[in-house]
């Protein structure tokens, strides 16, 4: 069933709808059932989470019998920066995600976030998928602010994801998406993957799998899972390394993220296709694994080129 969960008119007689799919058993069995809602498209670039709505859809409707609970699919809550390839609002230049938990009295913007966190609130579990942005393409993760790590980092680990990331709570914008659910007790993770404006189908099938494999956890889906995967989980932000350009020019890898490199290894090169020159080599600082790499190849000086989370600093979850 589609539903409009927010509207507000637009110039020259539009408006503006976000909407969402409910997928509820055929048959309703006695009592309160189960709830797990999938929100994805706050940012406007990100779109591997459009192709899990699909498949989950999908997946759903051919074994729609074993369906026990609710599942809610939110595939665009910024349908007008999905539309112009815009990673925040279009004309308010506003991320969205800074906007929660919004007001039924506020502007426009929040209005909308007002009425998203109405419809999302009280699920049972949440899962708010981003992917990375045009520069940077991510592992399969799940990033956890370390006050609500006890309560979300077992759910964490039935989504078959490979990095499980606990950050520590100075680093959380309160009003993201995320955190304004959390704070309300609604269990809600957040799943980082693949890269701005592409769809990495890979991905988004390991997330799909370990999707239903939660809602077989949470007694909403009956038939066969796949077991996820063990992830790694990292809980001191000082785990992490940062690798930065220390110069402008063309970014051009050696090797591919969630790979194991030892100190010294050879990361890159930052080359001047003027003068054909190399500028710089980047190299490991520690054994570790690759986590992040750059995808857009044009740098600055200080520009984010990757991520290690050093060996020895993780753990895999039991």
């Amino acid at each position: 069933m589609i539903k409009t969960i927010a509207s507000v008119g637009l110039p020259v007689g539009e408006e503006l709808k976000i909407k969402k799919n409910r997928l509820s058993p055929k048959e309703n069995p006695s009592g309160k059932l189960k709830r797990i809602s999938v929100v994805t498209g706050i940012h406007g670039d990100e779109l591997e989470g459009q192709f899990v709505c699909f498949e989950l859809i999908r997946r759903i409707k051919k074994e729609r019998e074993n369906l026990k609970g609710i599942v809610d699919i939110y595939p665009a809550m910024n349908p007008l920066g999905i539309d112009s390839i815009t990673r925040g609002i279009p004309a308010f230049d506003l991320d969205m995600n800074r906007l929660f938990p919004g007001s039924q009295e506020g502007d426009m913007t929040e209005y909308l976030a007002a009425g998203i966190m109405e419809d999302v609130e009280g699920s049972d579990v949440v899962i708010d998928i981003h992917a990375s942005n045009i520069f940077l393409t991510e592992i399969p993760q799940i990033r956890i602010n370390e006050l609500h790590k006890d309560a979300l980092v077992p759910l964490a680990k039935k989504l078959n994801v490979d990095f499980i990331w606990v950050h520590g709570a100075s680093t959380v914008l309160e009003s993201t998406f995320a955190y304004s659910l959390n704070s309300r007790n609604t269990k809600t993770l957040v799943v980082e993957m693949g890269v701005g404006m592409r769809i990495t189908q890979e991905y988004c099938h390991q997330l799909v799998d370990g999707i239903f494999h939660l809602m077989e956890y949470m007694g909403i889906w009956k038939g066969k899972t796949k077991k996820p995967r063990v992830p790694i989980i990292s809980e001191n932000p000082q785990d992490v390394s940062y690798l930065n350009a220390s110069t402008a020019g063309i970014f051009v890898p050696q090797v591919k993220h969630w790979e194991t490199l030892k100190k010294g290894e050879h990361i890159g090169s930052i080359i001047d296709p003027l003068r054909g020159k190399v500028l710089d080599k980047i190299v490991s600082p520690v054994d570790g694994i690759l986590f992040t790499i750059r995808e857009y190849p044009v740098v600055d000086a200080g520009s984010l080129v990757g991520r290690l989370l050093y060996s020895g600093a993780y753990t895999f979850a039991k």
